[in-house]
């Protein structure tokens, strides 16, 4: 199991990776549609870099403008954010590529997960590639099948088995549901992907009409 200064590198190399991601996007690409239900491109980016970059004064004042709620919180913030110019997203990012933040109870494999899901997010409907690493890939995935995040999705996977075709790794009983690793964590991640990404008698479950 990696140690905490490691899992932060860990960390900091992803986001430094997802940042020529985010420059090589097109202007256009930035006010694409996400695997997020109405978040463009922009409304995740500058989701991503919230934690990173709120003080606490502010995240306490925003909760409070929201009664507590924070998903309500998270979506006002994403959307008004979301408003700066592409450089501004942009040098948020790169600004917080070392930045420690951990969301509380998930610790930091919450946090390498929260990057690693949000960029696919971004990456998997405009259909590039993002470079994750298989050790942090299978980090995630462990992270993803913990009961607490199980609890928090409250996804029902009864009589089906996750099975990843580019990894060895599988999670759940019953009828297969294959396709790649980085795929069937955003199935996890209750995220409906696009046609053609899974097979097994579950997909049209997990796959947008």
């Amino acid at each position: 199991m990696s140690t905490g200064n490691e899992l932060m590198a860990n960390i900091a190399a992803e986001r430094r990776q997802f940042s020529h991601v985010l420059e090589e996007l097109p202007q256009q690409d930035w006010n694409a549609p996400s695997l997020c239900k109405g978040w463009r491109v922009r409304e995740v980016v500058a989701h991503m870099t919230m934690p990173l970059r709120l003080s606490t004064p502010r995240f306490i004042g925003e909760m409070l403008r929201s009664r507590g709620n924070f998903t309500h919180m998270a979506n006002r913030v994403a959307r008004h954010d979301a408003q700066e110019p592409i450089n501004a997203l942009l040098h948020h990012w790169r600004t917080n590529e070392d930045t420690r933040w951990k969301p509380p109870g998930g610790g930091l494999q919450g946090a390498l997960t929260h990057d690693i899901v949000h960029g696919l997010d971004i990456t998997i409907p405009l259909g590039i590639k993002h470079p994750v690493s298989e050790a942090n890939l299978l980090t995630v995935l462990d992270h993803a099948t913990s009961p607490l995040s199980q609890k928090h999705f409250r996804l029902d996977l009864t009589g089906i088995r996750l099975e990843a075709d580019d990894l060895d790794w599988a999670f759940g009983d019953g009828e297969p549901l294959r396709g790649a690793a980085h795929h069937l964590l955003m199935v996890l991640m209750d995220r409906r992907l696009p046609s053609g990404l899974l097979t097994g008698e579950a997909t049209p479950q997990f796959t947008t009409t």
